[in-house]
């Protein structure tokens, strides 16, 4: 059986926090080298001219063996100058859609795995109403519009059965960060089980897992902000209600997970690889 290596990562559009920059051949690097059967990325870009005016979650997906690809978008045009919600017209990249128009820029969030995939779905999550404080990191605290988030899920075929695996991105306002993850856990459970739910959730802690009654697969991993991070906002979780995994950690296997420093972004990457009882450990 293919081993299953769960990865997110909040990109940041790719830009580097130390010098500002967009390297894409360094992020697709970077993101490859974690070596995902399945692969979360929230704050992606598409041909942005801040960022190289490529599909990044093409560039990456082509540097993963046989991985198949959406991404879906949350705003069309450019974030923080001129954009508007997406809609279900706007359209979806991936490997096996037509190709976009160049000047369809975007933002959103993707999708990347090698394994067969079934069907695709997408939830739409609307942005909090009015502008909300965020806090900065090193201080300070910033009013700001709220954008609208996607929650994009994969039914996949593991182990000759179906499953679910699904990459999100909350909102960052208190409150409606929640709103948006019981939404998120009432549409995933319309899909097969076991079901995994990976992303930026900006909830810290056990805060999801307690919201949504989902195991968490990696605690006590901060991933926010690199490189000195205090708190975990990004997770994987897992509803697990036929024990096909055995649990967190049971007699067929466990759960290893660890926080990586990439060369970009504001957040560490998060992994979670299932290592079977009679497999070394990675």
């Amino acid at each position: 059986m293919t081993a299953l290596r769960l990865v997110t990562s909040n990109l940041l559009n790719g830009r580097s926090i130390t010098d500002g920059t967009v390297n894409i051949e360094r992020m697709v690097a970077s993101v490859a080298a974690l070596r995902p059967t399945v692969l979360a990325m929230q704050e992606v870009d598409r041909f942005q001219s801040r960022s190289g005016c490529v599909d990044h979650t093409a560039e990456i997906a082509a540097a993963i063996p046989n991985a198949q690809w959406r991404f879906v978008p949350a705003i069309v045009g450019e974030p923080g100058v001129n954009w508007r919600p997406a809609t279900p017209d706007d359209p979806a990249s991936g490997h096996d859609l037509a190709e976009v128009d160049p000047s369809c820029s975007a933002f959103g969030t993707a999708l990347v795995t090698t394994l067969p995939v079934l069907r695709w779905q997408v939830l739409r999550l609307p942005p909090f109403p009015r502008r909300a404080p965020v806090f900065i990191p090193g201080g300070g605290l910033l009013m700001i519009d709220d954008e609208p988030r996607v929650c994009l899920a994969a039914v996949v075929e593991y182990g000759g059965r179906p499953m679910t695996v699904a990459a999100a991105h909350t909102s960052f306002v208190p409150g409606w960060n929640v709103r948006h993850l019981r939404r998120i856990g009432h549409a995933l459970r319309g899909l097969p089980a076991p079901r995994f739910l990976l992303g930026d959730l900006n909830l810290p802690s056990q805060f999801p897992s307690r919201i949504l009654r989902w195991p968490q697969l990696a605690t006590g991993l901060p991933t926010f902000p690199a490189p000195s991070p205090v708190m975990q906002l990004d997770h994987v979780l897992l509803d697990d209600p036929g024990a096909r995994f055995g649990g967190v950690s049971g007699p067929s296997g466990a759960w290893r997970a660890q926080a990586h420093l990439l060369d970009f972004s504001d957040h560490r990457a998060l992994s979670v690889e299932y290592v079977a009882q009679d497999q070394p450990a990675p």
